[in-house]
């Protein structure tokens, strides 16, 4: 109890003595208007689609911490500087955040199958209590590791599914590691196959086709209904309509495959089928955990695992190196995956991984709202403002890293105790860190190990360097392609 209050004493302190709120650099637009203009097509220099572009403009104009004034009264604070990221991360109570707000008005509108919004816009304690539950499933190594086989069996149904689609010759990857994610989003959610590698689930009204076109179509949506106006809350605006009807097309899903869940109806384990058996979880609270696993689950891995081959594509010198780490665990390419091996044998996949998501992480940051009154870089910022960590901008920035643009895996096992722990934050951290994290991670490793075991990446882009799209997560702005070339080893 001492020891909170001296906390809380020197935090007063430091507020006392602290600049001002107003006097933080960073855009206001013209006559205290707002900056909002700034990000209109064809209007502003800035673009919701590039906001890491926008990030880094900032950041060389105003300095490590900016205060953008996007409406009057609607201030988000951008931080760049790692001293700054920890202290946000370290804040007292739950972490709250401002995000899926459309999402949430949708789900407020169908009290009949949600309990709550969800873990993604829910705040305070339904969220933790959510969250508490939730977790138990996915926080365990252990627990995790017991989904390898399962992971390996598709990702082996996968390969041949590229075989099919033209190894030998330039293809996008993107598509591919769709249906992968798909498929693997379904079985260790719902213990369910999609069969989205089938011909006939290839077409464009297939149910694969359109489950993965909704939750782009809702990923995309969530940016241009957070900022501004907000005019969804009043008419519903053609970014809305688009969420809704995508969002209703992916609980018809969630609810079809739950249906199939049901207590007696399988014995196939997965996470909702342990949801299901929780005690202090409801039936409307499992609705909205499906809901929010088949969102969270499918563009975000495929989108990271495209960077990611993208990135061991055009460095051979590191497919060799993982290569060779496949190998020991797999000198005979048809046999299973062994989950003990992948604990202690992927020394340097897992340093790969790591880099490939420094340099494109899932999303440019993440946001909070302060819960207190907070000092950052020596300003005072008032509880309630909206703060983002700029972790992409700051990952690719010299003072941080050595040569920064460049992709050195083996940063990651020389000068890991030297490198700031706040930098690399994928998948967020604490609390509110992405609760699939080590599924996601290790769903990656399984697919870079059997895809180099199997073949060399030759990486055929048309540009030297692929960029982002911000779609709330970051999205190859290009085709991601890559001829596989079959390794007379196999």
């Amino acid at each position: 109890m001492l020891t909170k209050l001296l906390k809380i004493c020197c935090t007063a302190r430091q507020c006392t003595f602290a600049k001002p709120f107003e006097a933080m650099p960073g855009p206001r637009g013209p006559f205290g208007l707002g900056n909002l203009y700034n990000y209109m097509p064809g209007i502003g220099a800035y673009s919701w689609l590039q906001l890491h572009k926008a990030g880094q403009h900032k950041y060389e104009k105003y300095g490590s911490i900016v205060r953008e004034t996007m409406l009057p009264g609607q201030d988000i604070v951008w931080l760049y500087d790692p001293k700054d990221i920890a202290t946000l991360l370290n804040e007292r109570d739950s972490p709250q955040r401002r995000s899926h707000l459309a999402l949430a008005r949708y789900r407020e509108q169908r009290p009949q199958l949600y309990k709550t919004t969800g873990l993604l816009p829910t705040n305070g304690p339904d969220w933790w209590r959510l969250r508490s539950q939730l977790q138990k499933e996915l926080s365990a190594p252990r627990s995790v590791r017991n989904f390898v086989p399962e992971v390996d069996a598709v990702t082996q149904e996968f390969l041949k599914f590229l075989e099919q689609s033209g190894a030998g010759t330039a293809i996008d990857m993107l598509p591919k590691l769709t249906r992968l994610n798909l498929e693997l989003t379904c079985l260790l959610t719902f213990g369910a196959r999609m069969e989205s590698f089938a011909q006939s689930e290839q077409q464009p009204q297939s149910r694969s086709s359109r489950l993965m076109h909704a939750a782009e179509t809702t990923n995309s949506c969530i940016l241009p209904t957070d900022q501004g106006l907000q005019l969804w809350r009043f008419v519903e605006t053609p970014s809305y309509r688009k969420l809704r009807r995508a969002q209703s097309y992916m609980e018809s899903v969630a609810l079809e495959l739950l249906e199939q869940r049901l207590p007696g109806q399988t014995e196939r384990a997965s996470l909702i089928t342990a949801y299901l058996q929780n005690p202090a979880l409801d039936h409307s609270d499992v609705v909205g955990t499906a809901a929010d696993l088949l969102l969270a689950g499918i563009d975000t891995t495929s989108y990271a695992s495209a960077f990611l081959l993208y990135h061991v594509a055009r460095h051979p010198q590191v497919q060799q190196r993982v290569y060779e780490e496949a190998l020991k665990l797999l000198p005979d390419a048809q046999q299973p995956l062994s989950a003990e091996a992948m604990r202690t044998g992927i020394t340097y996949t897992r340093a790969v991984l790591k880099e490939s998501l420094r340099l494109n992480p899932i999303s440019i940051g993440f946001g909070r709202i302060l819960n207190q009154d907070t000092v950052l870089s020596g300003y005072f910022v008032p509880k309630g403002t909206t703060v983002v960590t700029q972790n992409m901008v700051a990952c690719r920035q010299a003072a941080h890293f050595p040569q920064p643009l460049r992709f050195l895996p083996e940063r990651w096992l020389t000068q890991r105790s030297a490198l700031n722990p706040y930098l690399v934050l994928p998948f967020g951290h604490g609390m509110r860190a992405c609760i699939a994290r080590r599924l996601a991670e290790q769903n990656m490793h399984v697919l870079l190990l059997r895809l180099l075991r199997n073949y060399e990446l030759i990486w055929r882009g048309t540009s030297a360097e692929l960029d982002i799209i911000t779609l709330l997560i970051n999205k190859p702005n290009a085709p991601v392609l890559i001829e596989l070339r079959l390794r007379s080893s196999t």
